[in-house]
């Protein structure tokens, strides 16, 4: 495939833009080359600059869902323009979208909507503090909740991608209040809580990691953090940015059976439009400014464009649930694949997958934190990638990115896909 277009935008983006991107993974530091620029997409393909058509298996990081220019969320953005795109006053749609989410997540009372994940994020952890009078937090190495300056401590996707696990900005001070435990280690996370009585405000988690390639906790893992925040006082924070609505109806809790205290969200619950959330109960939420005394606001929040697409998105998922088996069910497909393609090679390899989340990583053991992540073989990754790429097949430009589905994909699509790496595994 020519990128000629593709590579003329690059560089007049970086002429304007810091390395051209406002986001550092498309950027394709990882992988090398010249990142592709998008034009339009549909269903399951996105097309480039040059004409190039791409089977998609990033959805935008998550949020399409239900697959490219959807028609019921074109429709509900185009609708709801024509009335104005913001107005710095309350609407409907912010109560509309309230309820309908909340219906969907488990054992949560109300809801917040900001700008991002990050921001969903930030708040939440804010909120934990205040609620619980404690400074500290546990976050786990590879997980990534966004880029405010107490996450960005052993991140997970494109920090490591640049090599600097310790963002330069991040303060001494704010760092300390960040401890670290290894993902799937639950006796690391006790000797935490032991060495920091009575500090802990909170965990928060992936409860399904997205940020080092798909990580699934091991059993009983999420169940022993939940009973070390309980026997703590501390709060028990999922971030949902990327499961929530993706995994199951009520995301990672319901998938898993376990309840958090506070939930983020992201991605699907807006559409596609930029959109973040968090949710817990009302004892919680209650310390919320404006009814208490944690402050957050956001002048764009709960903006209606973003509102509509949510509510269209989550109205197709909960009305047609078999969505879910669908997706399910094209990602057991191609992991077959996959594998079948893969066991013919003598590569090390492994693959992770939960519903429609699935990672490839060239490695010989099993994936099952940062730390195992890590050990996978970039350089055969990067000759993967651009393999695929250049058979049409769009995939995360990053070894630490998990692949999500979306249900305009069809068993054609991923039957080309399986193809297009018989081809390109036998150059690696």
């Amino acid at each position: 495939m020519l990128y000629k277009r593709s590579s003329e935008l690059f560089i007049e983006a970086k002429e304007v833009i810091p390395g051209g991107v406002n986001s550092p993974v498309r950027a394709f530091k990882s992988v090398g080359g010249i990142p592709i620029f998008a034009s339009k997409a549909k269903g399951a393909y996105v097309f480039d600059e040059d004409g190039n058509r791409f089977i998609d298996y990033i959805s935008s990081w998550g949020p399409m869902i239900l697959g490219h220019a959807h028609s019921s969320v074109i429709k509900a953005i185009s609708e709801t323009a024509k009335n104005g795109t913001s107005f710095g006053m309350p609407t409907s749609l912010e109560t509309d979208l309230a309820k309908l989410s909340l219906s969907m997540a488990p054992g949560m009372e109300k809801i917040r909507f900001v700008n991002s994940g990050t921001e969903a994020c930030m708040s939440a952890i804010r909120l934990a503090r205040g609620f619980t009078k404690k400074d500290k937090i546990i976050k786990f190495a590879g997980c990534y909740h966004g880029h405010s300056d107490s996450f960005l401590i052993e991140a997970g996707s494109g920090v490591v991608t640049f090599g600097t696990p310790n963002s330069p900005g991040v303060t001494e001070g704010t760092a300390k209040d960040t401890l670290i435990a290894p993902y799937n280690d639950l006796s690391y996370v006790k000797t935490l809580f032991d060495n920091n009585r009575d500090q802990i405000a909170a965990i928060i988690i992936e409860p399904v990691a997205g940020n080092m390639g798909c990580i699934v906790p091991k059993n009983g893992f999420i169940e022993g953090l939940r009973k070390l925040c309980d026997e703590n006082n501390s709060l028990f924070i999922f971030d949902e940015v990327m499961t929530g609505f993706r995994l199951a109806p009520g995301g990672a809790q319901e998938l898993l059976g376990f309840k958090a205290d506070i939930v983020t969200y992201g991605k699907v619950i807006g559409g596609g439009l930029p959109v973040g959330a968090f949710s817990s109960r009302n004892e919680i939420m209650k310390e919320l400014s404006p009814d208490g005394a944690v402050y957050q606001a956001g002048t764009l929040s709960g903006n209606p464009l973003a509102m509509s697409a949510g509510i269209a998105t989550l109205l197709e998922l909960k009305n047609n649930k078999k969505i879910y088996q669908s997706l399910d069910e094209k990602a057991s497909y191609l992991e077959k694949g996959m594998k079948d393609v893969l066991k013919k090679t003598t590569l090390d390899f492994r693959i992770n997958r939960l519903g429609s989340m699935i990672s490839l990583h060239f490695c010989s053991d099993e994936v099952v934190d940062f730390k195992s992540a890590q050990l996978g073989n970039n350089d055969t990754f990067k000759k993967y990638f651009h393999g695929m790429l250049s058979e049409g097949i769009y995939l995360p430009p990053s070894a630490f990115e998990s692949y999500f589905l979306n249900d305009a994909l069809t068993y054609s699509d991923i039957d080309l896909t399986i193809d297009a790496l018989k081809k390109v595994s036998k150059t690696l």
